[in-house]
């Protein structure tokens, strides 16, 4: 594993912002760390790349302790905040130069670099322009060269497509698709669209506690169950239902429950047998299928 976290903790105050988080990434496969506002996925990225210190657990990094050593893990991540910091009065290039020989790269080394971002990235023509004349998807662009240009195997990505338009955050898929061919890399967002579009792999995080781990794969099988939504004048009891699979009242309390099921036609037929025998009065009755988004939903409230 390129990187593994165990039982990460961190408090702020009172306030446990991360509750024994654990995970694992691995190179080639595009790892989604998803969760809602606050709950916690900034924090888990700067605690990796050394930005801030944990209260407990450890993180291995291409096998070594990032925790107790991160001036040596560093320089093997390369990181964009979720905030791009780039300083708005530099040169595209001249930046990207800083940026290289704050690594260590110099001369042939840094030129071949160099050149090599700037083509990658799409930023050879923007090479001559400040910073701050760029659209946010150039200076995105630019935050991504500079956080690749030590070559490094773990990118950790934090929200690298908020404020994006549709053009720029095809672009911006597409090249972090090309960066993960050959490297470990974590994209934390809370989007969900976005963990469709490129991830492998997704880890969910709320409140501080990893809430589910899996391929994105399985997420989207579950996704495919059916779903069966009841309505009724009278209240309902979910113990009436049980035996046709997971149920649950729906937003509107007793009145509405909602129940997965693999059979969809026996089921029905099931509900329309307790509403004759308990005598209800039917609103509505409807069968849809779960996505990606009501999962995270599931997960996360």
């Amino acid at each position: 594993m390129s990187l593994v976290v165990s039982q990460l903790c961190k408090n702020y105050g009172s306030q446990k912002a991360l509750d024994e988080v654990s995970f694992t990434a691995v190179p080639g496969r595009i790892l989604g760390f998803l969760g809602p506002n606050g709950a916690g996925k900034s924090t888990t990225m700067k605690i990796i790349t050394g930005y801030v210190q944990a209260d407990g657990g450890a993180v291995q990094v291409l096998g070594k302790d990032a925790l107790r050593n991160p001036k040596i893990v560093s320089p093997l991540i390369g990181y964009l905040p979720e905030k791009n910091p780039l300083y708005q009065d530099m040169y595209v290039k001249e930046f990207l130069e800083f940026s290289g020989g704050l690594y260590g790269l110099k001369g042939k080394e840094l030129n071949r670099r160099l050149g090599e971002m700037l083509e990658k990235t799409g930023l050879t023509p923007e090479q001559h322009k400040k910073i701050g004349q760029l659209s946010k998807g150039y200076q995105q662009r630019v935050g991504l060269a500079k956080a690749l240009i030590h070559d490094p195997q773990v990118v950790i990505l934090d929200e690298p497509t908020t404020g994006l338009d549709p053009n720029q955050l095809v672009e911006i898929r597409k090249l972090i698709q090309e960066v993960a061919v050959e490297k470990t890399l974590i994209l934390s967002t809370h989007i969900m669209q976005e963990v469709e579009a490129i991830c492998k792999d997704v880890v969910i995080i709320n409140k501080g506690k990893i809430k589910a781990v899996d391929s994105l794969e399985n997420f989207q099988n579950q996704g495919n169950q059916n779903q069966l939504s009841l309505e009724t004048e009278e209240a309902l009891e979910l113990a009436w239902f049980e035996n046709l699979g997971k149920v649950e009242f729906g937003p509107k309390g007793n009145h509405q429950v909602l129940i997965q099921v693999d059979d969809p036609q026996l089921a029905r037929k099931v509900v329309m047998s307790v509403i004759n025998e308990k005598g209800l009065n039917l609103i509505n009755l409807n069968q849809s299928k779960k996505n990606l988004e009501d999962l995270f939903r599931d997960i996360t409230q």
